[in-house]
């Protein structure tokens, strides 16, 4: 954990134009910057930046930030990840929080782990390019896959020599133990096998290798391949370890996730090899998994750039049978997932030597298919007489579009699984949801589905009341919202307010914060929830009435608190009065003038949803009470009083219940 103090230096020093303009072209205009959004497609630029407030703003996609959420956005990293970057652009030592022995040991051996492996990746891209050997064995194997120096020192790929002279087989091993590494990380990390008569073995040796990189670039592993058929794997990867793991990494997801996120696209394939070619080609959104089938740890990696994958398969059909497994894996963490097969006794790899990537990109824009018509043709000629055997295949089609968490999408899937099968839309429908509920939940869970939909509908109902400019049907987290933005903008300030024929001062905060705490009503969104914690947090330290500053809000440590506080912050930014309204003296009335009106309002209706909520909540167990009559009694007399406290809400805003 990083310490505070440490994250203060961070944003003192964080320059929000210098650090986006490590990304994004920006021109100035006016005492703001702009440029065309790096989030989405644009011709004209929405993009703001602005160095007075240390923050950025798009007015197209809605995205905000400070300099670290940019970064945190922009490079996919998480939100510490994104402050060691800032700081070490800035020069600042990042000292995170105290640590016991054991984490610290622990942190220790894991970096020595991957400073070991860095090693080793130099060392093996030496032994290709500086012995006989590797320039005869290793260098010679690439090349007669097509691969140029370029691009093999793009993936840093090289050879660890098998040592014909050494019974042995410990050339690397030998090497890292003479420049200083020692032997525990070394096995650690798998790159040294110990027999149990203390000799080593280089795991590798005899193969040509792959580095395998984490997300922001650092080796953590390797794969091997052999070059000859003596009995051994060809493909050998490094096993588990402290720093590695197979499921929760994919091979080139560092070179292909700026490709990823700027195509909004992701090509899957099978082998290490089939990624280097197509990045070769300059097709770089494309990874592998890591010599197993695909798990969904990879599926949520791959999620961070894109919702949209396509699984790029070669013309074995076995193969592709085996391969669609991968399919229902990125339906359920509610992906768009397409599939291309590509022509028989082809690989991506022998396709992309042989083919333009104009060529390659025309393919797979031609031939993919969504997993249903993918499903089906894969099996017509199986299905094509055999009843039975169609049925099965419709049941196997409905597994997969039951595991889909969009409801939209599942039902345009519904859809077309019965035009492509030829059967009954409301049979297909009703199957899905007998799986999907019956088969997974029961019958008591049933009930209980049917209870939170009624729940949610009525939590989703329209307000019973309507004030000013509000109209009937705001939601809760809209409300929450606007009273956030009242509390972050004009907290400070100590409003006039008419009661009767009296004239009453309140301050803006602390009118808020006795609504919410003395009503015992608490905001569901977290965003807003934090904002608030914030806000009073800082309202301690420096009192009431006094302003607290914008940056404590849009350096928070919670990313989506931030982005909430930057969208409060430059809300109207875009919206300034007009010259001719100026020249004639017609001005509307500004938000912060309308206050002593609208905040009564907001926090009114507010006041009023949860009072509405919380009566349709007691109606319900009115219901479920039955003939127990104490307990209806007792219901009874609540929602009367809450009832009556709705009317007088509506009386004293002169308006009626609707």
């Amino acid at each position: 954990m990083i310490d505070r103090a440490t994250v203060d230096r961070i944003y003192a020093a964080a320059n929000v134009v210098e650090v986006i303009s490590d990304f994004v072209s920006l021109k100035k205009k006016g005492v703001n910057y702009m440029a065309c959004c790096p989030f989405h497609s644009e011709k004209t630029p929405s993009f703001v930046v602005s160095p007075a407030k240390g923050l950025f703003k798009c007015f197209g996609c809605g995205k905000g930030g400070n300099a670290v959420t940019f970064v945190m956005e922009h490079e996919k990293l998480t939100y510490a990840e994104a402050l060691k970057w800032v700081a070490k652009k800035y020069g600042i030592t990042v000292e995170e929080r105290e640590e016991s022995p054991e984490e610290k040991e622990r942190n220790n051996n894991r970096e020595s782990m991957m400073v070991v492996n860095a090693w080793a990746s130099d060392y093996f891209v030496e032994q290709m390019y500086g012995t006989d050997e590797g320039l005869s064995v290793a260098r010679s194997y690439f090349s007669s896959r097509g691969l140029t120096d370029a691009t093999i020192k793009r993936f840093g790929l090289g050879y660890c020599p098998e040592s014909r002279a050494s019974r042995d087989k410990d050339t690397m091993t030998r090497a890292a133990l003479a420049a200083g590494y020692k032997e525990q990380f070394l096995i650690d990390t798998g790159l040294t096998i110990k027999r149990e008569n203390g000799s080593y073995y280089d795991r590798f040796c005899g193969r040509v290798m792959f580095p395998i990189h984490t997300i922001s670039g650092r080796v953590t592993a390797f794969s091997g391949r052999a070059l000859q058929s003596d009995n051994k794997a060809k493909y050998l990867n490094s096993p588990e370890s402290e720093v590695y793991s197979k499921s929760n990494n994919l091979y080139g997801i560092y070179f292909a996730k700026g490709a990823i996120t700027k195509e909004n696209h992701c090509i899957l394939v099978e082998g290490n090899i089939d990624v280097v070619q197509l990045h070769q080609k300059g097709i770089e959104n494309v990874v592998a998994p890591l010599g197993t089938a695909l798990t969904t740890e990879q599926v949520k990696l791959i999620a961070r750039f894109t919702p949209n994958i396509t699984l790029l398969f070669d013309g074995d059909k076995a193969g592709v049978k085996a391969a669609l497994k991968g399919v229902d894996l990125i339906l359920k963490e509610g992906l768009n997932v397409r599939v291309v097969v590509l022509p028989e006794g082809e690989d991506p790899d022998s396709y992309a030597r042989t083919h333009t990537a104009d060529q390659i990109r025309d393919y797979i824009a031609t031939n993919q298919r969504d997993f249903i018509s993918f499903k089906s043709s894969l099996y017509a000629a199986e299905v094509a007489r055999d009843p039975i055997r169609k049925g099965e295949l419709i049941a196997d089609i409905v597994n997969s579009i039951v595991l889909i968490p969009n409801k939209i999408q599942r039902s345009v899937f519904i859809k077309e699984c019965a035009k492509i099968m030829d059967i009954d839309e409301q049979i297909v429908l009703s199957e899905v949801v007998r799986k999907s509920v019956g088969a997974h939940y029961g019958d008591e869970a049933r009930d209980f589905v049917r209870r939170e939909q009624a729940r949610q509908q009525q939590e989703e109902s329209s307000v019973v009341v309507e004030l000013g400019d509000h109209k009937a049907g705001s939601g809760m987290t809209e409300l929450e919202r606007e009273i956030v933005s009242y509390l972050i903008k004009y907290g400070h300030l100590t409003l006039e307010t008419r009661e009767g024929k009296q004239t009453v001062q309140f301050n803006v905060a602390e009118l808020i914060f006795d609504l919410l705490e003395g009503e015992d009503l608490y905001f569901l969104d977290k965003r807003y929830k934090a904002l608030v914690a914030c806000y009073k947090e800082h309202q301690r330290e420096l009192g009431v009435g006094q302003k607290v500053p914008e940056h404590y809000f849009i350096e928070m440590d919670d990313p989506e608190a931030c982005a909430a506080a930057v969208d409060i912050l430059t809300e109207g930014d875009d919206h300034k009065p007009s010259a001719i309204w100026k020249s004639r003296d017609i001005y509307s009335e500004s938000e912060e003038m309308r206050l002593s009106k609208t905040i009564p309002k907001s926090i009114i209706l507010y006041k009023s949803k949860a009072i509405e909520q919380i009566i349709a909540r007691l109606s319900a167990e009115l219901i479920e009470a039955g003939d127990d009559e104490a307990r209806q009694a007792r219901l009874l007399e609540t929602i009367g009083a809450l009832n009556a406290e709705r009317t007088r809400i509506a009386h004293k805003t002169e308006r009626n219940i609707l």
